[in-house]
């Protein structure tokens, strides 16, 4: 008999998606004249769709390139849009590189601004793929030169940023990562603390479930700024559930600030591009 276990992080991964897509539109709502893209790198388990509230297949241009779908002003690529949504990828490493490959080269992403890179875990094949083809890395955000399209690789390098739970089996995950980064040159622009504290809704009461200040530890170790926590709070899970992230249906709520707190802090770190 055999039995198989999905990865010990897997409900932790779905969380740091759901922050990628937070920090997207927090980034479009701190500055409404930037165009925001957010691209779902994870093939294996594309949650992009569900998160944005978006639905059916990429139209494509005269080019023959795919224009991406989008809701809440953000330019949205998944192959969720392109497979069927209880469908698995069933693919070896050099199909996935080369589906991560189309959706960033055959994509008519327009005069982007920033694009939110939404990778899966890990230090493998698709990280190393997107890293190096262009200076871009997980939950990072890179501003492109006005004017040009992801297809020139007209990209002003900018860096990472580390997503991860206070705990100490996560903190293995991040600190490869920030790692995995530096070798491959990519600069780490700093670390965000995900479930930082649970506050009972009721007696208000707060508990570190994960940790108190494990990433923060992390980010001192290595030399590495810290942008920001986040509180665990089932709105946050709820409304990324329902396809209305918090930022959006909840602009005003303490989880809704510290991400639009976050996305300032990332911007502040990114280069200035030329005129």
């Amino acid at each position: 008999m055999h039995l198989y276990l999905l990865p010990e992080n897997i409900f932790l991964n779905i969380s740091q998606e759901i922050k990628r897509v937070n920090i997207a539109l927090a980034l479009a709502a701190n500055d409404s004249t930037k165009e925001v893209g957010l691209l779902d790198a994870d093939i294996y388990g594309p949650s992009i769709p569900k998160m944005m509230n978006l639905k059916g297949n990429p139209e494509l241009t005269p080019k023959n390139l795919m224009r991406p779908l989008k809701n809440y002003g953000i330019a949205c690529m998944s192959m969720g849009f392109l497979i069927e949504e209880t469908a698995p990828v069933v693919w070896r490493g050099l199909m996935v590189m080369s589906a991560v490959e189309k959706l960033l080269r055959q994509v008519d992403w327009g005069q982007l601004d920033y694009l939110v890179i939404d990778m899966p875990p890990g230090t493998g094949d698709v990280q190393l793929s997107v890293s190096q083809n262009i200076p871009i890395a997980d939950a990072m955000v890179v501003e492109t030169i006005r004017k040009t399209h992801l297809s020139n690789r007209k990209w002003i390098e900018t860096g990472a940023v580390i997503i991860s739970t206070p705990q100490d089996i996560a903190l293995l995950d991040a600190r490869k990562g920030a790692e995995m980064f530096r070798k491959v040159h990519v600069p780490v622009l700093g670390l965000v603390q995900n479930m930082s504290v649970f506050q009972c809704p009721k007696c208000k009461h707060e508990t570190h479930i994960f940790g108190a200040d494990g990433v923060r530890n992390l980010a001192k170790s290595l030399g590495l700024d810290i942008l920001g926590d986040i509180p665990l709070h089932v709105n946050v899970r709820e409304t990324c559930d329902s396809g209305q992230p918090v930022v959006i249906s909840q602009p005003q709520s303490d989880a809704a600030k510290a991400y639009l707190r976050i996305a300032m802090e990332i911007v502040r770190r990114l280069p200035v591009p030329p005129a």
